[in-house]
């Protein structure tokens, strides 16, 4: 670490970080411990800002190994809810958190397919199963007896719990713990929000050609409008994924090159070039960050929350957007080279173009 630090073209903005951040300070009391610096080692402190930073540093600098943030937020979860449990609650929620959930969320994680999103699931999946065998204990009743009448009175007294008890119940189900139950069916729309035409066009136009939005907006909101990218999915995108050649400029998605317009392009191009800056440090340590939008730490991407709320506060939201997106694409294009290009499955492509085809046809009969 202190190697990368003195290796820095500009000493001054590390010597102001070592004197005033708090990451330095706490980077100076864990050097001073006796332990080896390990990702348990970090894990087991409070998962403030400053130990997120201080992680960050360390793994930019080659000390500790890179690794899926997200999987291990899901693992540091499980470790310290679990032993809180009681007995006879763990006996059914650890098998099913550890050789379930977390299991499944290590292969995708090794597939490099484990994202923010995917981690708040998982956890809000284990919160429910929590929640149910509580509401068992409450009402006296026994898992291993449960009667589809017992059930249907949880979904009842529970509606926001209908869904995420899915994952739960096929897995005990599976296990023959329990009985067959009927599971509830989600009963929502497909999807409600969408974007008049001339919405679309207006927030595309502002986010190719508007020069008073910050650059990262300008990139993210097109991105959404294009190619109905997901913001979980727009903040990994890496620099080597951009490439220029005589006939344009192209972005892989999903392991497709996609032709960008040429003011996206130059856009992406300028981004790489001078990719925003906001501490010290990083100026120091992480110029060459691998990602398109580069994070509050160093070596990590944008938070996709943040990212969502910056979005609004320019006005240019994004489920609407990216719904419309959509809509847009399956008009034009087949559901299999829709899936391919956007990276969702054959049978959710198959499902939007169904939902336009329908739509399209409810129009013209309500003109007729």
């Amino acid at each position: 670490m202190a190697d990368a630090l003195t290796c820095a073209e500009n000493p001054y903005p590390v010597l102001g970080w070592l004197r005033r951040s708090p990451s330095a300070k706490a980077l100076a009391q864990l050097a001073g411990r006796a332990e080896p610096l390990t990702h348990e080692l970090l894990d087991a402190l409070p998962q403030s800002t400053t130990t997120r930073h201080v992680r960050s540093l360390l793994v930019v600098a080659g000390v500790l190994p890179e690794r899926n943030e997200h999987l291990a937020r899901l693992e540091r979860w499980v470790t310290s809810t679990l032993p809180a449990l009681p007995g006879h609650q763990a006996m059914v929620i650890r098998p099913f958190a550890e050789w379930h959930v977390v299991r499944d969320a290590r292969r995708r994680a090794a597939r490099d397919r484990y994202s923010y999103d995917a981690a708040s699931g998982d956890i809000n999946d284990i919160q429910a199963a929590i929640r149910f065998l509580t509401w068992l204990d409450e009402c006296e009743f026994q898992l291993g007896s449960l009667t589809q009448a017992e059930f249907d009175l949880w979904l009842t007294s529970h509606p926001t719990q209908r869904v995420v008890i899915g994952s739960f119940i096929r897995w005990t189900t599976a296990r023959r713990l329990i009985s067959p139950l009927e599971l509830p069916k989600r009963g929502r729309p497909f999807a409600v929000n969408f974007q008049t035409a001339d919405e679309y066009d207006q927030q595309l136009r502002r986010c190719l050609n508007d020069t008073t939005l910050p650059r990262e907006v300008r990139i993210i909101g097109a991105l959404v409008r294009l190619y109905a990218l997901p913001v979980t999915k727009i903040i990994e995108i890496t620099t080597d994924r951009f490439h220029q050649d005589h006939t344009g400029s192209y972005l892989t998605i999903d392991r497709h090159p996609v032709l960008l317009p040429p003011r996206l392009g130059q856009l992406i191009k300028e981004q790489i070039a001078q990719p925003r800056t906001t501490t010290r440090v990083r100026r120091a340590l992480d110029e060459a960050s691998p990602y398109l939008l580069p994070g509050k730490f160093p070596h990590r991407p944008r938070n996709p929350r943040g990212v969502g709320n910056l979005l609004k506060q320019h006005g240019l939201p994004v489920l609407s957007a990216r719904n419309t997106a959509m809509i847009e694409a399956v008009t034009t294009l087949p559901p299999i080279v829709i899936a391919d290009l956007f990276g969702i499955s054959p049978s959710t492509a198959e499902t939007w173009a169904k939902y336009a085809n329908d739509s399209w046809t409810h129009y013209l009969a309500a003109r007729s």
